[in-house]
């Protein structure tokens, strides 16, 4: 995600969430890509797809970005019940997560994606990316907030190893309603990891060509 993204990721989340961020708060952790990390995932209507920033350049959108961010080529993606685009030359914002980096922890702050695009495993594919940021930043454990009454969201959390540790109480300010603690299993786990990896398999091979190239996926961590 980068600071052009920011208008067009407010109006995507207001879409999302009842309590969206406002766009001074994108535009502050974008300043310290030490310590966040955040990333929009665009859908091509000519049959591109990305998670990064890459754009077309002289038609052709190329295998990787300038900045490292995974970029391949997909199969059209278009909203749910709509035949052609609203604006057949631009790709459009499907998603975006984004989390925080402390010592060895990573804590997810926001996972969204479209309406429009839900139901095709999108959010899945973006809480994979977080994880294997995760790890390329040497982090230990995953930590995020999620409503106690998103069950669909927990469900996900869950298949990738995620339990409740706690509740906040009256965390989100828009209803009052509680926040449950939820943390991975150690990122430093041979077992986990090995986990982890049939599951980015699944999702990447479910949506097609992976995202996600070999080489740029990383491996696990013999010492910790």
């Amino acid at each position: 995600m980068l600071q052009e993204d920011v208008a067009e990721v407010s109006r995507v989340e207001r879409r999302c969430f009842s309590n969206p961020w406002p766009t001074s708060a994108y535009r502050r952790e974008l300043r310290s890509p030490e310590q966040n990390f955040y990333l929009v995932l665009r859908a091509f209507p000519n049959g591109k797809e990305t998670v990064g920033n890459a754009q077309p350049r002289n038609g052709h959108i190329p295998d990787r970005s300038t900045d490292g961010i995974w970029t391949r080529t997909r199969l059209p993606l278009l909203p749910f019940g709509r035949k052609t685009p609203a604006e057949p030359d631009m790709p459009r914002l499907a998603g975006f997560a984004g989390m925080w980096i402390m010592y060895d922890e990573a804590h997810i702050t926001t996972i969204g994606v479209d309406p429009d695009y839900r139901g095709q495993g999108l959010g899945e594919l973006l809480l994979v990316a977080m994880i294997d940021e995760s790890l390329r930043r040497g982090a230990t454990w995953i930590t995020l907030e999620v409503r106690v009454s998103n069950d669909l969201a927990q469900r996900l959390y869950r298949k990738y190893g995620f339990i409740v540790q706690g509740t906040r109480r009256r965390y989100y300010s828009d209803n009052g309603e509680d926040a449950y603690i939820m943390w991975s299993r150690s990122l430093k786990d041979p077992g986990y990891l090995e986990e982890l990896s049939k599951l980015r398999t699944e999702i990447t091979d479910r949506l097609g060509e992976s995202l996600l190239a070999p080489a740029e996926r990383p491996q696990a961590r013999s010492t910790g």
